[in-house]
């Protein structure tokens, strides 16, 4: 994603998100820290028209997806499982252990996609999604195994 997306990217946000959309000006910031913690990509259909979007942040050896969102009549043709594994494999290339999201309690297509792609329920954010009083389901997914902590009895 760049700048030169954000109208396009913005009103499907608008679309998507009415009640607690980002504004432009925040997507803007989100892309001012690309690549340095951020990767934001876009998913455009043949003629060019962007269909979906996706958004990490990634510092520290944790990852967390900031968004997606794929246009409504474009749902069910493998986009959001698309974004959903370029941000993984970012993460991975950045060195990340795991990745968190918020998803919205009430967002049972998302739950499965994420459940899908490996992520685990591991909280809850009460009334996180404002002014619709929400709750947000925190989930995340182990990229790689930690190595052991403490002494090892072999070595000893």
């Amino acid at each position: 994603m760049s700048g030169t997306d954000l109208p396009a990217v913005h009103r499907l946000e608008l679309v998507l998100f009415p009640e607690d959309a980002w504004s432009e000006e925040m997507l803007a910031g989100e892309l001012g820290d690309q690549p340095r913690t951020r990767h934001y990509v876009v998913a455009e259909a043949p003629g060019g028209e962007i269909v979906g979007y996706a958004g990490l942040a990634a510092a520290g050896g944790q990852a967390d997806v900031q968004t997606i969102g794929v246009r409504p009549d474009r749902r069910k043709d493998g986009i959001g499982a698309a974004l959903l594994t370029e941000l993984l494999d970012e993460a991975a290339r950045r060195g990340s252990d795991s990745v968190f999201l918020e998803v919205r309690a009430d967002n049972d297509s998302a739950h499965r996609l994420y459940e899908r792609f490996g992520f685990e329920r591991v909280g809850l954010r009460k009334r996180y999604y404002q002014p619709s009083d929400v709750d947000a389901i925190v989930m995340c997914r182990k990229l790689r195994a930690r190595p052991p902590m403490g002494f090892n009895r072999e070595s000893m």
